[in-house]
């Protein structure tokens, strides 16, 4: 399917906006769908009739005229004629003439038949009518006949028909689930009719226009919509119905129209940072902002589908706040391309300050399966502002002077500060400030003015607001004295006011009748303390909210308003006046003086007097205005001090208490009636003030901006509100003034919310300029209950847990009210142990909502339900009614435990030191997830190995040793192995369950076991082959001299650290003769060699033995040296070095390949090469590496030998015999092997002093005697030594034998030898024979190049056999060639001039995939002996020896040729003139040429050597080798294929046999006429019969007995009778004897009977198979009578007298028969003439005829056996 909608939406991207598939016309026929085929050109619209058009006007050439291939009649009406013009033309050049054929039809008629007759170049117009007589088809043609063939024109009238032309398909592009895409496509009415179309098309597509008219020819545009609801692929057809307007149209045509669907995806990220989430949500933090700036940030929306998705992004629904949103984004809605990504901007203006805001944007796609959330947060902070003092002290000025201070108003926030001094700063107070209001930017300050201008002398002091926009107002205490001639007050200063603040002032009633009371001081906030002075309390430093304290001076009303009423009126030479009451609370007398300024229409009458205690008095304060039609206002204030403090003289200076200040605001206008009052320009900053949502008092700030030219008052009246009891109950301070131009004023607005307030707010008009000009202001002070929502209606459920550990889960709470609430989650204390939820407690911002974790750890098997509670309050409110909400918790506990797939998993074989990564599945089936601790165990299976537990380390890691495993689910449980050593490892993993702690809460249970081997690479050598100039070594030697066996065994063994230091070949060493890290070094002994012969060659069959694949590599030290510079090298070399150097550059010993990689199983032969190119020895050490394995050291050595030098070569100096029993009468031959390496006969002696020495040593005893001490070894074969060894004792014995080669160097060999005494050694004697090299190869695994012959085996071993016994083995000889013939010779060894072994047959030929099949017989001699035998097998192709033969026969006639053959060299022969010329004779030989003669023949010298390559030759040594080179030497026989098989035994005396192998006896049948002959007299009686005549040689004896013979035989061929009695005697049934066949003299000369034989064991117990464990060759059958006949001779002669055959006579000649006829069944089970698995059957066997005496000895019942137990062939 995916690749389906690949294929798609790639085809929909290349198409482009008009994906449109092949147009093709349909076409209305009878109402079926009929298409047009022939439209050729898809995408292309055709126009009417064009097919056709197309193929008549392309005029076609046939047989060189050029014409119209047809004619086609379209728009023809009935009753009419319509005729077309059919032009020919000769575009050949020559004349043309041409017959033609008219229509058939009478509907088309054209001329009568003419000859028509084209000139080249001319052209002839044929007229053709069509007289339609019905509305159908008509079709017919004319046939023009010409002398080179003919050809046709079509004619054709057809009907027309409508017919429209759509595109096949409509690929409509990738569309989002919910979205819509579109496109359009042509199609065109294709005919000459009016067509009127309608499409019909199922959802999810639909068509515009859906239906219509077409005029002929006329096209139209359909627009295709794609609206998919599900995403899917689409495939709908659309059918479109076309036929005659009014009709209903039965035609129609279909247009398949695909459309693919997916789902949408649109994600949001942060760009500035990525990773900022919150509980995996994107968050957008603003951070802290200053209130009324804005601060933008952006975030991406992603789409990384393959469609277009349009998107929505809004607030949630519920949570906006009264103010409105304090977050805005630029963008609401949209849409993204795929792939792309959209940027939006959010920003954020903070209006409340000290809040946090919480929103959240909710990302809406259409069709898509998530609602991605982003979390928007913002804290609004205000402006932070303080005075660099608190206290202004003026000190003492007199009266009428000025003193200026000066203080710092610093703004250390990032937010504006707008600031106002509560101060009358135009002449109505002494003290005034400059500027008294202002702005002051972010983290900025600026310098205030402070002035003091007393009026009156008495001491002031006013503590005047500092109002800042959204912050409480600070004070600063203004003090000062003054000072006139007549009085001089107490001077006041700052510590005067912290004593009165710390309430350290005692009463001055105690002191004086007129002292102060003292009143309490408390605490009070600075919004109270300034609604406090604004309502006309006096002191300042008291609060009104205790119930303890009262004010000291109040002023009633504290606001005076003229002309501000509607029933006012002014004339121009009126004033109006207010009174104002003062109030003395205090218990002594108080002085009242007001501040008078001047030109101010504002006058206060009287201006001062005196207060009695808790006494009033009133003032007339006037307005009296100087000019008209404009706006006055100030502030009056009043000073109230003690009457006594008048006089510094009659107070004490720690008593002395500051005055009280008290105002009163007045504002007036003096516009006369019917004036216009002054139209206001201002603005509130936020018209709209939200307190907070509970019923507490409190406190907002707003400003009012005169943004005019002039100034203006405003008044505040409740009552002229809408809501006149609403109203009241805010109190906004200042309730009236004036605001000059581009001034501004601070409302202070205080209320306590109610329930009952509406939720929408109230409004508040402020009164402007005393005319109808009204601001409204909109409170919301209305108490909101605080609301907190639970995800999941309240309730959580829990997966079940297993019993003691802990499950969580995410839950969520949010809250929907306006207050900032603080919460607490309460469990029940039965429950802790059961529930926990982290955080516990917190903070909730508005419309924030936040997850918490539950945690869930039950401890029993059972259903829970827990109902935790949820307690919050606002945090304004600590002290408040709590709220609470409960939470419903369900979970379960449960058991399970944790199982794996496989309870054993075995790894196999790993490499020492790699690591393998393995996963473990872990198997849940429990209800409830598992907590678990994996624990792995290790232990090593191989038995025998010592380790440490504690110490091993673990070879088996776990990626992770604590988990989680859900339930019903499966876990991979990923690990890594790394083995450490050469081993067989077995883990258990087991787990344990983890609590809610994280702590184990149960025992260790098995979960699987793990099984794996830790490995080393290896390799094992399975076979050795020798070729070359040592293709004569057997491969017992190959094997001894290339050291195979501990090869073999160091390969098998695991390396040492050392070895691993390079893991794989590697250049390492800077030095010719690079370091060693391996202490195991071997020979590899190529043996010797003439100079100039061919290489020795060695192949060895390297098999990986192992489960891994390793890496080989042969170093030589050129490999493992670093490459040096031509500067680094010293130029000094050593003897050694210089050898290698000449060793490696001239490549004497090489290696093919070098390298190479063995996969498990596999083997690759190695090809070995030295080169005799050099006289002497070489040695070369090569590093045999394997890559994470071994390393050995291999010793390549290899003598070369000059051609006239002779050579012994040693495989070793020290040879071991095999132990001999102490106290035996007949110990054994053993042998000792030598090779002659050189290219001539060497002759040897043993020095036997050394033998005579021990055998002086040891009693006169021959302990060790050589049998043949003296020899000659031809030149590449091997002499045996014989040796008898028989100890005295069981001990050692060794001896030096030096071996001396006629003129060549001696040897000193170490002959070595133990004794052994059997009783003592009881069942371990070594007494039984083992084969001396039980690791060589009986099978040949690597063949030689070329060769073709192979042996079934290489390698014989018959074991211990008793002496004078015949063991025979069956061995085959295939011939695997497919094309060439071969001919093959046995070459069999003799010891001591005696035939012990043979083959037959000794030689043969093989027809390719020929076998032949060789029988085996080892004929053991008398005295017990160890039989080493190497028998070669010759191989000659037969093309081979025919090319020789005639080479041979050539080179033969040119040398006679060249014998009788000579050349004249005189040059003057002339013949006389006198005498008449002789005729030439005519020679009868081959005819005379003029080509120069071959080279003279010389016969081949092998004496002659060839020098060594690098040595200079003279002139004379060069030309003599040009002669060499150009003689005709005699052809050489070709050089035979070699094959070795090796055959070893050892024979026992009789009487050892039967003591040590009593169950091997009746195995063996022993020749009792042999055993009965010493041994020396064995070697003279076993040699042939005609061994004892005298040798035929050339001369008369020779030429009379061949005309003897000759004569006879010619005389019996010439004899009829003799040939009558061979024809009579061929119809005579056969005797069984005759089958019988002649064996050697040796096996079966007849021997003296002895008393011994008669005892021995019956013929029964002799086993038929004993001898033979193969199908033999088929022997040749035996001749007959004549032949039984020599035998009773040979018995009579060596019977000593006796008349007829011996008993042991006979029992040799039964086992021959029974033998011979093994073989004989045998070979033709080979041949395949009986099936030796037939089903047995009974024979007949014929009556028993008269035979001699001696037949009836063969028991019967065997041959009949043999009879019964196979079937011939047919």
């Amino acid at each position: 399917m995916d690749d389906k909608l690949q294929f798609m939406l790639a085809g929909a991207r290349a198409r482009g906006p008009l994906p449109l598939g092949p147009a093709s016309p349909w076409t209305s026929t009878c109402g079926k769908d009929v298409k047009c085929p022939t439209l050729q050109h898809p995408g292309r619209l055709q126009r009417p009739g064009e097919l056709q058009r197309r193929a008549s006007s392309q005029r076609s050439c046939f047989l060189g005229v050029e014409l119209w291939p047809e004619l086609v009649w379209e728009d023809w009406e009935l009753g009419r004629d319509f005729t077309k013009t059919l032009v020919l033309k000769n575009v050949h050049s020559k004349l043309q003439k041409l017959r033609f054929r008219p229509p058939v039809s009478k509907f088309f008629t054209t001329l009568f038949p003419q000859l028509i007759v084209l000139s080249p170049g001319t052209s002839f117009s044929m007229p053709v009518t069509f007289r339609p007589l019905q509305r159908c088809d008509y079709e017919d043609s004319i046939e023009f006949q010409g002398k080179d063939g003919s050809f046709q024109v079509c004619l054709r009238a057809t009907i027309p028909c409508h017919a429209l032309e759509v595109p096949e398909s409509v690929l409509l592009p990738l569309c989002a689930v919910q979205h819509s895409s579109r496109t359009t496509f042509l199609f065109r009415n294709a005919s000459k009719l009016l067509t009127c179309f309608q499409w019909e098309c199922p959802a999810p597509f639909q068509l515009s226009p859906e239906r219509g008219l077409l005029k002929p020819g006329q096209e139209c545009r359909v627009t295709v919509v794609f609206r998919p609801q599900e995403a899917l692929v689409y495939q709908q057809e659309a059918c479109c119905r076309f036929g005659e307007e009014g009709e209903e149209a039965e035609s129609r045509c279909t247009v398949l129209l695909q459309g693919i669907a997916k789902y949408p995806c649109l994600q949001l990220r942060n760009p500035d940072s990525k990773e900022e989430e919150e509980q995996g949500r994107p968050v957008l933090h603003f951070g802290s902002v200053a209130v009324d700036y804005s601060v933008q940030k952006h975030i991406d929306i992603l789409n990384p589908s393959p469609v277009t998705a349009s998107f929505s992004l809004s607030r949630l629904s519920d949570g906006v706040p009264l103010l409105g949103s304090e977050f805005s984004c630029d963008i609401t809605r949209g849409e993204v391309a795929p792939g792309a990504s959209l940027r939006a901007t959010v920003t954020y203006t903070p209006i409340v300050v000290d809040t946090v805001s919480v929103e959240y944007l909710s990302l809406t796609c259409p069709g898509a399966l998530s609602k991605p959330l982003l979390k928007l947060t913002g804290n609004c902070i205000g402006p932070t502002v303080s005075l660099s003092s608190s206290v202004v002290d003026f000190g003492c000025v007199e009266e009428g002077g000025t003193v200026i201070r000066t203080v710092e108003l610093v703004n250390s926030s990032p937010a504006d500060a707008v600031y106002q001094w509560e101060l009358d700063c135009s002449g109505h107070s002494v003290f005034s400030i400059q500027p008294a209001g202002g702005t002051l930017r972010p983290h900025s300050h600026t310098t205030l003015k402070v002035v003091y201008r007393p009026t009156h002398p008495i001491a002031h002091h006013r503590r005047v607001a500092c109002l800042t926009l959204h912050r409480d107002p600070m004070f600063l205490d203004l003090i000062g004295t003054c000072h006139s001639e007549l009085q001089q007050p107490a001077i006041l200063r700052p510590k005067h006011l912290v004593l009165y603040q710390q309430g350290a002032l005692c009463s001055l009633e105690e002191e004086s009748d007129q002292g102060p009371d003292g009143a309490a001081v408390t605490e009070s906030s600075p919004m109270e303390e300034y609604y406090q002075a604004c309502s006309g309390g006096m002191d300042p430093l008291s609060s009104s909210s205790s119930s303890l304290s009262f004010p000291h001076v109040t002023v009633e009303p504290t606001e005076l308003l003229f002309n501000h009423r509607p029933s006012s009126s002014l004339s121009s030479s009126s004033s109006s006046s207010q009174s104002v009451s003062i109030t003395n609370h205090t218990g002594g007398k108080l002085s009242l003086v007001w501040t008078a300024a001047q030109d101010s229409p504002f006058s206060v009458s009287p201006s001062s007097c005196d207060l009695g205690q808790l006494k009033s008095t009133s003032f007339r304060v006037t307005y009296a205005p100087q000019q008209l039609n404009t706006l006055h206002g100030a502030q009056l204030e009043c000073f109230a001090f003690y009457k006594m403090l008048q006089d510094h003289r009659q107070m004490e200076e720690r008593l002395l208490c500051p005055p009280w200040c008290v105002t009163v605001r007045v504002i007036g206008h003096s516009f006369q009636p019917g004036r216009e009052h002054f139209i206001p320009r201002c603005s509130l900053q936020h018209p709209r003030v939200v307190f907070p949502a509970l019923s507490v008092l409190s406190y907002r700030t707003v400003l009012f901006q005169n943004s005019g030219e002039l100034p203006l008052t405003f008044h505040l009246d409740p009552d002229q509100s809408p809501n006149p009891s609403l109203a009241a109950s805010v109190f906004v301070v200042p309730n009236c003034g004036l605001i000059r131009p581009g001034d501004h004023q601070i409302f202070t607005l205080r209320t306590t919310p109610t329930e009952d307030s509406p939720e929408q707010g109230f409004s508040l008009s402020l009164q402007l300029n005393a005319a109808k000009h009204t601001q409204e202001l909109t409170v919301v002070s209305t108490v909101e209950k605080v609301c907190v929502s639970l995800e999941g209606d309240g309730s959580l459920y829990f997966q079940p847990t297993a019993v003691g550990s802990c499950t969580q889960r995410s839950h969520r709470i949010r809250n929907l009210s306006r207050l900032p609430l603080r919460f607490q989650w309460k469990i029940p204390g039965p429950d802790q142990e059961l529930l926990f939820v982290q955080p516990e407690a917190g903070e909730l911002q508005p419309n924030e909502s936040t997850v918490q974790t539950w945690s869930f750890s039950p401890l029993e098997e059972t259903t829970y339900t827990l109902k935790p509670h949820l307690t919050f309050w606002p945090i304004q409110t600590p002290g408040c009614k709590e709220s609470h909400l409960a939470l419903k918790v369900m979970g379960m506990g449960s058991k399970g435990s944790i199982e794996a797939e496989n309870a054993v998993l075995d790894l196999g074989e790993i490499l020492v030191g790699s690591c393998r990564s393995i996963e473990v599945p872990l198997v849940n089936s429990s209800l409830c997830p598992i907590s678990f601790c994996l624990s792995v165990q290790q232990t090593l299976l191989d038995k025998g190995l010592i380790y440490d537990p504690n110490t091993e380390p673990n070879a088996l890691q776990l990626d992770s040793v604590r988990g989680t495993i859900a339930s019903h689910s499966r876990m991979l449980l990923r690990s890594t192995v790394r083995p450490h050593r050469r081993t067989r490892y077995q883990w258990t993993i087991s787990y344990q369950t983890l609590n809610a702690s994280g702590f184990v809460s149960s025992p260790a249970q098995k979960v699987c076991e793990v099984q794996g081997e830790g490995v080393f690479p290896t390799l094992q050598v399975i076979d050795a082959r020798s070729g070359g100039s040592v293709g004569g070594l057997s491969k017992v030697q190959l094997w001894n001299l290339f050291s195979l066996d501990g090869l073999n065994e160091h390969l098998l063994s695991s390396p040492s650290p050392p070895e691993l230091t390079y893991r794989t070949p590697t250049r390492h060493s800077v030095r010719r003769c690079p370091s060693i890290f391996t202490t195991v070094m071997l020979d590899f002994n190529f043996s010797a060699a003439p100079l100039s012969s061919e290489p020795s060659t060695v192949v060895l069959m390297f098999h990986n033995t192992g489960p891994i694949p390793v890496d080989w590599a042969f170093l030589f030290p050129e490999d493992q040296q670093i490459e040096l510079e031509y500067w680094a090298e010293t130029g000094e070399f050593s003897s050694t070095e210089l050898h290698q150097m000449k060793v490696q550059d001239n490549r004497l010993f090489s290696i093919s390949p070098r390298s190479g990689t063995l996969l498990p199983g596999q083997q690759r032969a190695v090809h070995f090469s030295y080169r005799h190119d050099f006289a002497g020895m070489d040695r070369l050490p090569v590093l045999f590496k394997l890559s994470h394995g071994r390393e050995i050291l291999l010793n390549f050595q290899g003598v070369t030998v000059e051609r006239d030098r002779p050579y012994l070569h040693y495989a070793s100096s020290r040879h071991v015999f095999t132990p001999v029993t102490i106290g035996g009468f007949t110990p054994p031959r053993q042998v000792y092997e030598l090779y002659n390496g050189g290219a001539v006969p060497v002759r040897y002696e043993v020095d036997t002093a050394p033998l005579k020495q021990l055998q002086a040593d040891n009693f006169n005893q021959p302990v060790l005697s050589c049998l043949n001490p003296q020899g000659e070894v031809l030149p590449g074969k091997t002499a045996i030594l014989e040796w008898v060894f028989s100890p005295l004792e069981a001990t050692m014995y060794n001896v030096d034998i030096p071996i001396h080669v006629q003129g060549g160097d001696s040897m000193l060999v170490r002959l070595e030898g133990c004794g052994f005494d059997s009783r003592a050694l009881g069942s371990s004697n070594p007494f039984h024979f083992s084969d001396a090299q039980p690791s060589v190869p009986c099978v040949q695994r690597v063949p030689l190049p070329g060769q073709v012959v192979f042996l079934s085996e290489e390698r014989v071993s018959l074991g211990d056999i008793p002496v004078c016994s015949r063991s025979t083995r069956i061995l085959f000889l295939t011939n695997v060639s497919q094309t060439d013939t071969v001919y093959y010779a046995w070459e069999l060894p003799q010891q001591k001039n005696q035939q012990v072994v043979q083959i037959h047959p000794e030689r043969g030929s093989l027809c390719p995939g020929e076998s032949d099949l060789c029988v085996l017989t080892l004929t053991s001699s008398g005295y017990p002996t160890f039989y080493q035998l190497d028998l070669i097998c010759q191989v000659t192709h037969k093309a081979a020896l025919a090319q020789y033969h005639d080479a041979l026969r050539r080179w033969e006639e040119e040398r006679e040729r060249q014998q009788h053959e000579f050349t004249l060299t005189e040059k003057d022969l002339r013949v006389p003139v006198d005498k008449e010329p002789v005729a030439a004779p005519v020679r009868n030989g081959p005819p005379l040429r003029k080509y120069k003669t071959l080279p003279p023949i010389r016969a081949s010298s092998s004496s002659a050597i060839a020098g060594a390559p690098c040595t200079r030759l003279t002139r004379a040594e060069r030309r003599a080798q040009r002669e060499a080179a150009a003689v005709w030497r005699r052809p050489e026989p070709p050089h035979p294929a070699l094959l070795h098989l090796g055959v070893t035994a050892r024979s026992h005396g009789l009487l050892e046999y039967h003591t040590h192998f009593p169950n091997q006896l009746n195995k063996h049948y022993v020749y009792r006429s042999k055993s009965q002959r010493p041994e020396s007299a064995s070697s003279s009686t076993s040699t042939p019969l005609s061994a004892g005549l005298p040798p035929l040689t050339d001369g008369p004896e020779r030429d009379i007995l061949t005309h003897t013979l000759t004569s006879l035989l010619r005389s019996l061929l010439d004899d009829p009778t003799f040939h009558q009695s061979l024809v009579s005697r061929a119809s005579e049934p056969v005797p069984y004897f005759s089958q019988l066949r002649e064996t050697t003299p040796s096996q079966h000369s007849p021997l003296p009977s002895s008393p011994s034989v008669a005892s021995s064991p019956s013929l029964q117990h002799i086993h038929p198979m004993s001898s033979s464990s193969a199908p033999p060759s088929r022997p040749q059958l035996l001749s007959g009578v004549a032949e039984v006949g020599v035998r009773e001779q040979r018995g009579a002669v060596g019977g000593a007298g006796s008349a007829g055959w011996s008993s042991d006579f006979i029992f040799d000649l039964c086992e021959d028969v029974l033998l011979n006829t093994l073989q004989n069944l045998m070979m033709e089970a080979f041949l395949g003439e009986l099936i030796l698995t037939a089903h047995p059957r009974t024979i007949v066997l014929p009556p028993v005829s008269a035979r001699p005496t001696q037949t009836s000895l063969l028991p019967p019942t065997r041959f009949i056996l043999f009879s019964s137990s196979y079937s011939r062939l047919p």
